[in-house]
Order: C-alpha cells, then structure tokens, then sequence
C-alpha cells in the first residue's frame, strides 16, 4: 500500500467557528469538549478501503432533512491523490443516507486554503419508508476513500485554491 496522506485536526478556533455557524446551540464549552473527543478518520480492518469519519456530536435526521457536519477534521494528501467521501454503507442501505453532492471530493491542495482544508460532510436521509437516522457521538457515519487520479497530457493547470465548495469554479 503507498502512504499518500495524513488527517489531523483543524485549530480549535477554525472548529468552534464552524460549529457556531453551523449549530448555534452549542455553547463554546460544549464545542471545545467536542473537540477535545474528535477521533481521527480510520480502517476498521486491514482490508478496509474506507476511513471512517466519526460523528463530533449526536444527531438524527428524519426523512428528507439535511445536515452539514463540521467535522473538525483536515487532510494532507500527495498530489495526484484525491479523497473521496461517502457515506458509511450501511447507513446508506438502511435509511437511503445520501451526501448532498453524490461523493464528497477533497483534493491534494484543499489542505492549504484559508479554513484549513476543514472537512464539511452534507448528508440527506431520503428514506421513503419514514426512517430517522440516529447517529451518536463518536459513530462513524461517513468514509472517505484515497484514489489516485490522472490528468490529460496537454493539461496546463496552474490556478491556487483558496476556499472549499465551488471555489475553483469562475
């Protein structure tokens, strides 16, 4: 197996100003013991291809309700090497949990941007059968996997990110 990336956590200021944007009920106390219980994404077994991303708090989502998930985490990955994210699968077999975009992607240079390449996962449960997803704090609920990629011969590319969703977009 190559070793091509490498997640750590976002300061504690990016993850409690994503958190009081995102779910204004928390107090600060409560988003820095959140913080503090964040796991880093891992393979459940050796031939496991997927990381699991471990929810930083409780959550349900009934049906047809969305949820945008400051998980607190960022990853560094080698060019030519991008992170997809999907959700676990037995979540998305039990109750049609889908990610908002269809695969989240996270690319080698998103780790440099401003919020510090912090990962955001949306999800919608879009269970026709009027099933609540309920996930715990510490569950993993998301996986990302590592795929390398290519790029055309006449590709002259040489733009900088700075941002997450749409900002490489004109």
């Amino acid at each position: 197996m190559k070793r091509i990336a490498q997640f750590y956590k976002v300061s504690i200021d990016r993850f409690i100003e994503a958190m009081k944007e995102e779910f204004p009920q928390y107090t600060e106390e409560d988003i820095r013991d959140m913080y503090e219980s964040l796991l880093l994404p891992a393979r459940a077994t050796k031939g496991s291809a997927g990381y699991d991303f471990y929810a930083p708090f409780s959550f349900s989502l009934p049906p047809a309700a969305t949820i945008k998930i400051p998980t607190g985490i960022r990853c560094r990955i080698d060019d030519g090497w991008v992170l997809k994210i999907y959700p676990r699968s037995g979540l998305g077999f039990k109750y049609r949990l889908q990610m908002n975009n269809t695969v989240g992607i996270i690319d080698s240079d998103y780790f440099e941007s401003d919020n510090e390449g912090h990962i955001f996962i949306k999800m919608t449960n879009c269970s026709n059968e009027g099933k609540t997803v309920e996930v715990a704090q510490g569950t993993g609920f998301a996986q990302g996997i590592f795929l390398e990629y290519g790029i055309t011969v006449d590709d002259e590319a040489d733009g900088i990110r700075n941002g997450g969703f749409g900002s490489t977009t004109a």
